[in-house]
């Protein structure tokens, strides 16, 4: 049970850490096989998926794994494309059958590909996602009549899987199975339509993708600039949507956005209905915090709560990862948490990913989010249009780099520190009560990790 706790816990991290769509193909089917005196062993399913792991996440799974247990060093990573002989005695083995037929729900539906844990009703609504939510349960009363296609974008982590898969398992509900559903990551229809190529079998891909009632396609981002990947999935829209098919599509950003996709293909999306979800606010993350604590049957303190929403502002998934590791001291290794313990554990996955970041990488980002220039930004000017984006850059510069706010107050203008001070209890205040100001940070904040 260690080390499967130990494990989900690093999984949970490098979620984070990672694209959607890597973290899928190298590591979901991951396994942690022994924990060693200053190591441990991971069994991946093949040899090329152990060697790109070693030369590309082994880092960041030495950080994530010392994160928890810093005793461990070093990792083992080995090939095991089967399981191991079961060694159990046969009184043993009958509790793991009735253990794996209470998880057998939670299986992958092979038929549809969707994975039973998204549903619709546990999907938490609020400000931030409410209209893809509402488009949501419109196309499930319509299916693909009210809004097709349904397109709905956000970034990393903010539960768009969650929400589209949550549409496929409720439609298979409330019809009885009755409407044939087929749930595709982009890259896995990349990699059949590269495989239905190469064996000259594209005529399969045609039948299995449009004779579905409804299509749902997770990360369409990803097949731009992928020619022939483009053209089997518009002549796909095409024929579904002339049908009346229902397509559920879900993409980092709006299609506008995705420079790379063919025109044509980008004009389909935008036919349809468009919802985005964007950062919840601080109310949301502490519903979520709380549903998540019920799901797992674990108690916080509500200043511990509090503190959670207040710094895993990115997505749910880093709240997910939070709770994760407190789970994992609490019942894998029976440690009582006290207050430090906790803050730790949610500095380790808040605070990831700035010790590159320098502060002119924060004052660009924010002068290029509100299109000035960096020396108005830095410079003594008090016009009205500079005030909040000054505010902000004081912000993430105390926020994202810890700066003393007489550097800060330096940096921004050669102002009194007093000033610096100010403008950052202005800015942490309004946070939890202004949306639209906390959707600002997060989406500078992206800017500033993408220019790292």
């Amino acid at each position: 049970m260690e080390k499967e706790e130990l494990w989900k816990s690093v999984l949970s991290e490098l979620e984070i850490q990672i694209s959607r769509p890597n973290f899928l193909t190298w590591l979901k089917s991951s396994r942690l096989v022994e924990i060693k005196e200053d190591g441990v062993i991971v069994s991946l399913p093949n040899y090329f998926t152990k060697e790109w792991v070693e030369n590309k996440y082994n880092k960041l799974i030495i950080s994530s794994l010392k994160n928890i247990d810093y005793s461990i060093k070093r990792v083992e990573y080995i090939v095991e494309s089967s399981p191991k002989p079961s060694v159990l005695s046969k009184e043993a083995e009958q509790k793991v059958s009735e253990k794996q037929l209470l998880l057998q729900e939670t299986k992958i539906d092979p038929e549809t590909n969707l994975n039973p844990k998204y549903s619709f009703n546990s999907f938490i609504v609020g400000p931030f996602n409410e209209l893809a939510y509402s488009a949501a349960e419109a196309v499930i009363n319509n299916i693909g009549t009210k809004y097709n296609p349904l397109f709905i974008y956000g970034g990393v982590g903010l539960g768009k899987t969650h929400l589209i898969q949550g549409i496929g398992n409720e439609i298979k509900s409330v019809y009885k199975n009755k409407v044939k559903i087929k749930y595709v990551t982009s890259e896995k229809f990349t990699n059949e339509v590269i495989w239905a190529i190469r064996n000259r079998r594209v005529d399969d891909i045609k039948s299995v993708y449009r004779s579905v009632d409804v299509l749902i396609i997770d990360d369409i981002q990803f097949i731009g600039g992928k020619e022939k990947t483009e053209e089997e999935f518009f002549y796909t829209f095409n024929s579904l949507y002339e049908n009346n098919k229902q397509i559920i599509i879900s993409s980092d950003r709006p299609p506008k956005a995705l420079p790379v996709l063919e025109e044509r293909l980008r004009s389909r999306f935008e036919g349809g209905m468009i919802a985005d979800i964007t950062y919840p606010e601080y109310e949301s993350r502490v519903a979520i915090i709380k549903t998540k604590l019920q799901e797992k049957e674990l108690e916080l303190e509500q200043k511990v709560v509090e503190l959670i929403a207040k710094k895993a502002q990115r997505n749910v998934r880093e709240i997910e990862g939070i709770l994760n590791k407190i789970v994992f001291y609490q019942s894998a290794k029976g440690k009582i948490l006290g207050q430090d313990d906790l803050e730790k554990i949610i500095a380790d996955l808040t605070d990831k990913g700035v010790s590159n970041i320098s502060p002119n990488q924060i004052i660009k980002s924010v002068s290029d989010f509100f299109e000035i220039m960096p020396n108005d930004l830095t410079g003594r000017s008090r016009s009205k249009e500079l005030v909040e984006p000054r505010q902000i850059a004081i912000y993430l510069l105390r926020d994202m780099l810890d700066m003393s706010f007489p550097y800060i107050a330096s940096k921004v203008g050669k102002r009194d520190h007093s000033t610096a001070i100010y403008a950052y209890k202005k800015i942490d205040n309004d946070l939890t009560k202004n949306p639209n100001l906390h959707q600002k940070i997060m989406m500078i904040k992206e800017l500033v990790n993408k220019a790292e």
